[in-house]
């Protein structure tokens, strides 16, 4: 099986880079992500669908609706979803309501769980794919672009939408998070073959790094530069 493939320029979110050029500053280690729950304001969907969602989905949402408008990839392209820490915050509020006997409401759990923010993303893009969420283990980014790449590499799809999220880790916390881990997301085009009017890189696995932020500012130095 031939393990080379393309990656499409990335589509990202992060608080405290507005531009291109920031993400190209924050990539060379010139400009720092900020440690806050800054989201995208989401002005291209109803007030009732996005003032309940969660700096993660408000990001995730954004990424894949910046690519989907970018590229004209169309509705039909199959996505995988990758997070570490899914919605932490507010899993954290639901469990903490459990603990302390308060109301649990409905919304508030199917808002919680793991593939929350990329059923966002579909419903406010209206894509019709389908998509997989994928929890890699460790903090491996490596294993979660690999299982994203098999259907790819395996010649079952000619391209996929590729998403990383992960939002600001709660205060609560602060203990044990890690300061090196700041809240980002980024949405690409993964294909087999390099794909027209689409500005893409193309890799081998073991280009690949495992942790995410090392490949992000990677790739945007290959992209970008």
């Amino acid at each position: 099986m031939q393990n080379n493939f393309y990656i499409s320029e990335p589509y990202l979110f992060a608080p405290g880079l507005e531009s291109k050029e920031d993400f190209k500053l924050w990539a060379e280690n010139k400009k720092d992500i900020s440690l806050e729950k800054t989201a995208p304001s989401l002005s291209y969907t109803d007030t009732l669908f996005r003032r309940r969602l969660s700096q993660l989905s408000k990001m995730t949402v954004e990424v894949v609706h910046n690519l989907i408008e970018t590229t004209n990839i169309g509705n039909n392209t199959k996505i995988v979803f990758v997070s570490f820490r899914g919605e932490i915050d507010r899993e954290f509020k639901l469990n903490k309501s459990i603990i302390e006997d308060e109301a649990i409401l409905p919304a508030g759990f199917s808002l919680s769980v793991f593939n929350a923010p990329i059923a966002l993303a579909t419903i406010a893009c209206k894509l019709k794919a389908g998509y997989n969420a994928v929890f890699p283990s460790y903090d491996n980014f490596y294993d979660g672009l690999t299982c994203a790449l098999s259907s790819v590499l395996a010649g079952k799809q000619e391209k996929i939408i590729f998403v990383y999220a992960d939002e600001l880790i709660p205060e609560n916390y602060s203990e044990f998070a890690p300061k090196d881990k700041p809240p980002v997301a980024f949405s690409v085009i993964l294909s087999k073959s390099k794909l027209e009017n689409i500005n893409s890189v193309e890799y081998s696995l073991s280009d690949i790094q495992k942790n995410v932020y090392d490949f992000i500012k990677f790739h945007i130095q290959k992209c970008w530069n």
